[in-house]
């Protein structure tokens, strides 16, 4: 279900699993650079087979020209030319509009974020502490680290030792107090199921830690 909320500068389209008014505590999803897509959507319905209240923003709505193969053999080219247009400030206000929602409802309100949505959600993090935050191999980590600090929900980081992208060494030492996973022979957005991305046992391990820790952190009447 696709609803909207105001975010004091337009309306942020949101998608949900869920009701609203149950009171299961709320998982704020942040997407890749792929958008809301099919694996973006599975892991909200995973979530919510947990337990929890999910709802998956659409990030890119205030830009146009946004729509995405998964098929297509340029779809990263393609998803980098559109994140290159987004601005990041208004990004990270549209994701604290979003936890505010959730932490309206009451009965906790966490974030997950992949890629994009992890370096997202760590900022978020920053400015409005939910109560705890997930973040997979955050793509924007490196220029923010100086947040650290300022950091101060219960947080979980996945990263790959082979990621390409991303100099792992240099951003753990950051992320004090934080629980730390590395994953040997995994690259960046390894629980992508794309075959370019994905690392079946490093996804998969990766997960039940991620169930573990919002079991202990953000538990539900489930848990």
């Amino acid at each position: 279900m696709t609803l909207e909320i105001d975010t004091g500068s337009g309306s942020l389209p949101i998608h949900e699993w869920g009701s609203v008014d149950s009171g299961a505590p709320g998982v704020l999803l942040l997407q890749e650079i792929f958008g809301v897509s099919d694996y973006i959507r599975q892991r909200a319905a995973d979530l919510h087979a947990l337990g929890y209240y999910v709802i998956a923003p659409e990030i890119y709505w205030r830009l146009d020209d946004t729509e995405l193969d998964e098929s297509a053999p340029d779809l990263l080219d393609r998803a980098m030319s559109i994140v290159g247009r987004l601005d990041w400030d208004q990004a990270v206000a549209d994701g604290v509009a979003a936890l505010d929602y959730l932490r309206a409802r009451g009965g906790g309100a966490g974030m997950l974020g992949f890629c994009f949505g992890g370096g997202l959600g760590f900022n978020v993090a920053a400015v409005s502490s939910p109560d705890v935050l997930v973040s997979y191999y955050g793509s924007a980590l490196p220029r923010l680290l100086e947040l650290a600090p300022k950091v101060t929900a219960t947080t979980l980081h996945h990263f790959g030792n082979d990621d390409a992208f991303l100099d792992v060494d240099s951003i753990v030492p950051a992320l004090d107090g934080a629980e730390i996973y590395r994953y040997d022979s995994a690259g960046h957005a390894f629980d992508n199921p794309l075959p370019a991305f994905h690392n079946a046992e490093a996804s998969a391990l990766a997960w039940r830690r991620t169930e573990d820790f919002l079991a202990r952190h953000l538990p539900t009447s489930q848990g």
